[in-house]
């Protein structure tokens, strides 16, 4: 009875899978079979760093301009798909390692380096990784990202013994070296895109078998061949197949046999010596890692007799099993490792050979304000914390703070660190141009690799929503915990980079207060048609001055003077002096012809500047009606009351508020009103 309730279940659940993909993967055949593949796609046949750079190429790319510059980015590092792993903000660093995978898939020399990502701690290196790893492994399941193995099927006491290639190793190498050109060539194995070129020799144990079938079938490589079975090969980490991890244990602990392998003794009594390679597990992170990658983490904190091993990986694509003649690889080596321990690396005379023979490429941290958030957002946002709101821009301080401790101070004078976060994100400020931005880059010394962690953000964001957020985290209490785990924090090593970091969390709060006044004086006067209709007055009035004419009036239709009283105060909010007045006048006419010449219209918020002029003008205007400041007392009449609410209702319909931070930030910005703080 059980039994059939449960069978519609475990249907239901079969009719998901996808058996066509299974038989694919699972696919198996004869040396021939597979020879006709790599005639009509030889790309099956790449090496471990063309599949790695085809992966990421295959996502594809885009291009910007970041400060004159083209930068590439590439989507496989922040693609949907990478999901919580994607990377942000490093386009530069990440273009860096593609064009040494490239290099290195065209045998340019990077081939024979170990790649090492080096930054601070929290600056995505070991994520990076993951991503290529888990990338790989998918790539390996798709047909533009198959390869193939093979193993031996032997007969023995009647039956047949199956015998995997440890290594997992390139059919290919089955045909003799001295035969592969011909072969090649002959067969018409490969095309212009894509140049079938096989290296190396058998593993030792399918080198053994090898030698064993040519014995006994008297020199006939065709019928050894037919004991070979080709098989689709998939990429695992979990299940140690062409993806292997290697984390360096206590100095005490190591041993070379987890790079290399290592003896199996309970066959020796099978096959009679511990010199036969069959009796040898061939399961080291070297060996399982063959066709794909491995990852060394904490590099530099492998033991002296590890680097024999990483250099020969390194620099001649061999290892050396213990008893065995070197054995050839096909595997990008990357690495990772933080400051501290590549500073040792320099001062360490024994470790000079890895530094030769290493590139490294520094991942720092993040520092443009708009790339730091979507790391917070992929962590902290509605679909994740359910039950909670976070309040706009609180999530942006945040990053606003992160940021700010990685900056260098700029060198130019009256330039403050804020305006230079904003000048990196691609704020336009008056004086400063893309130029300024590449000045200021090039001014810095070791900007991004020192500050404030990402992970120490998240942290603090975490505890203020457990132990602060009554419905609703604010900007304030995140900055709050931020700043009381200053105390504590266990990678500032000096009172004085403590007190520069509290210090820029009270500019942070600063340029808050400014953003939320801001956005108080927008819902004031988001009366979109009161805006419009200023704005046009305006532009009349601006017009008619700069080619001395008269305006006329829209109410009595006479002929008036230009109306300067009007004009001057819009400009005034912006803080446009009267000696600049003629010139913002003649950019804004400019900024308009402009846009007719691209066949576009002039609207009230094209302009940035003239935008928030008008909004600071409207909102004086009606400030006074509203009685925001009577918040902060304990009387507010029905009709002020009334009022509040259609702009909290603007703040919640269109900025993201909620009823409780909306309440919080009206009362927040009218004490600032009632202390006098806000302009206009």
């Amino acid at each position: 009875m059980a039994e059939e309730r449960t069978m519609p279940l475990v249907s239901s659940i079969a009719a998901l899978q996808d058996r066509t993909a299974y038989e694919a993967l699972s696919w198996e055949g004869s040396f021939e079979d597979y020879l006709r593949i790599v005639r009509e796609r030889p790309a099956v046949t790449r090496n471990a760093f063309q599949r790695v750079y085809d992966m990421i190429i295959a996502r594809g790319t885009e291009e910007y301009i970041d400060s004159k510059k083209k930068i590439v980015r590439y989507r496989f590092f922040s693609d949907l798909a990478a999901d919580k792993d994607a990377v942000y903000g490093l386009d530069i660093p990440l273009q860096r390692l593609v064009h040494v995978l490239k290099a290195a898939s065209q045998a340019y020399g990077p081939e024979k380096r170990v790649i090492l990502l080096h930054g601070p701690v929290g600056s995505s290196k070991s994520t990076i990784v993951r991503l290529l790893k888990k990338g790989l492994a998918a790539y390996s399941r798709t047909d533009e990202g198959a390869l193939y193995t093979f193993e031996w099927r032997l007969p023995k006491d009647g039956g047949v013994e199956v015998f995997p290639c440890p290594m997992h190793e390139e059919p290919l190498r089955l045909i003799p070296q001295e035969l592969r050109p011909k072969v090649i060539r002959e067969l018409g194995l490969g095309d212009e895109r894509c140049r079938v070129h096989v290296e190396g020799d058998l593993c030792p144990a399918c080198r053994y078998i090898f030698r064993d079938q040519m014995l006994r079938s008297r020199g006939d490589w065709a019928k050894v061949v037919e004991h070979v079975r080709v098989r689709r090969l998939v990429l695992s980490e979990k299940d140690r197949v062409g993806i292997g991890t290697f984390q360096p244990k206590d100095e005490k602990n190591q041993d070379s046999t987890e790079l290399t392998g290592d003896i199996n003794y309970r066959k020796i009594a099978e096959y009679g010596s511990d010199s036969d390679p069959r009796a040898f597990n061939f399961d080291g992170e070297f060996n399982i890692a063959n066709r794909g990658l491995i990852e060394f983490i904490e590099i530099l904190k492998l033991d002296v007799a590890f680097l024999y091993d990483l250099l020969g990986a390194t620099q001649e694509h061999v290892i050396k099993p213990k008893k065995f003649a070197q054995t050839d690889i096909d595997e990008v080596i990357i690495g990772h490792t933080n400051e501290a321990e590549y500073r040792k690396l320099l001062n360490n005379e024994f470790m000079e050979a890895l530094r030769d023979r290493t590139i490294k490429i520094d991942i720092p941290y993040i520092t443009r304000l708009s790339e730091e958030v979507k790391i917070y957002r992929k962590d902290f946002n509605q679909d994740r914390i359910r039950g909670t709101h976070i309040a706009p821009h609180t999530l942006q301080m945040a990053a606003m703070w992160a940021i700010l401790t990685r900056l260098e101070e700029p060198k130019k004078a009256n330039l403050s660190i804020l305006q230079k976060l904003k000048l990196y994100d691609g704020k336009v400020l008056p004086g400063y141009t893309q130029d300024t931005v590449k000045e200021l880059r090039k001014e810095t010394v070791r900007e991004g690799m020192d500050g404030i962690s990402p992970r120490y953000v998240q942290d603090k964001i975490s505890n203020a929503l457990v132990a602060d957020a009554e419905g609703c985290l604010n900007p304030f209490m995140v900055l709050n915990e931020l700043e009381k785990g200053l105390r504590h924090h266990s990678l500032i090593t000096s009172e004085e980079q403590r007190k520069r970091y509290t210090e820029l969390i009270a500019v942070v709060k600063r340029e808050y207060e400014e953003t939320v006044k801001n956005e108080v004086q927008r819902a004031i006067s988001a009366d979109v048609d009161a805006i419009k209709k200023l704005c046009m007055n305006y532009i009349d009035n601006v017009k008619a001055y700069l080619l001395k004419e008269r305006v006329k009036d829209r109410y009595t239709g006479q002929d008036m003077e230009p109306d300067e009283r009007l004009m001057r105060s819009i400009e005034e909010k912006i803080d446009i002096p009267e000696s600049r007045k003629d010139d913002f006048r003649r950019e804004i006419m400019n900024f308009i012809g402009a846009l007719a010449v691209d066949g576009k219209e002039f609207e009230f918020d094209t302009n940035d500047r003239l935008r928030r002029a008008l909004e600071l003008k409207l909102f004086e205007d009606q400030k006074d009606s509203i009685k925001l400041t009577s918040l902060v007392s304990n009387v507010i009449d029905r009709e002020t009351q009334d009022k509040i609410e259609v702009v909290k209702a603007r703040m919640k319909n269109d900025m993201g508020y909620c009823e409780i931070c909306a309440t919080d930030v009206l009362t927040f910005v009218a004490s600032i009103f009632a202390r006098g703080d806000a302009k206009g």
